[in-house]
This record gives C-alpha cells, structure tokens and sequence, in this order.
C-alpha cells in the first residue's frame, strides 16, 4: 500500500485520531474494519434478518481509506 509507505516515511510523529479509533479497526493484513450504518435506532420495522445481517463487520471502501489511514497511523 502507498499510504503505508508513506507513513513510515513521515519523520514527525502522527497521534491517533481517537474519534477514528473508536469506529474503525486494522485487521493483520492492513485492511480497515468498521460497523455497519443504520442498527442504533429505529430497528422495530426492520427485520430480523436484516438485523443480524448488519451486526457483521464490513470493510471500508477503497475511496475512503486514504484519510482513514492518516486518521490511524499505528
């Protein structure tokens, strides 16, 4: 990944983002893992399959990752 590079590149310490490490995490491969929208509220109308299909972890699309990356540099 260039992003990677890049940070390992960067001479000046970069502090984590704590906003971004609460929604997102690496997993040992360098992917970003997030939660799935639309499970806080409202969940009476939405069906039980719907549900348990939005309490699975979902990756992060590749147009996002870049700012992510800077967010989380360790």
């Amino acid at each position: 990944m260039q992003i990677l590079d890049l940070l390992k590149k960067m001479k000046l310490k970069l502090k984590t983002r704590s906003s971004a490490a609460k929604r997102y995490q690496k997993t040992k491969t360098g992917k970003i893992v997030r939660r799935k929208a639309f499970k806080g509220h409202i969940l009476e109308k939405k069906s039980p399959t719907r549900k348990r299909n939005l309490r699975q972890k979902g990756l992060v699309s590749p147009g996002d990752l870049k700012p992510i990356y800077l967010m989380l540099p360790n």
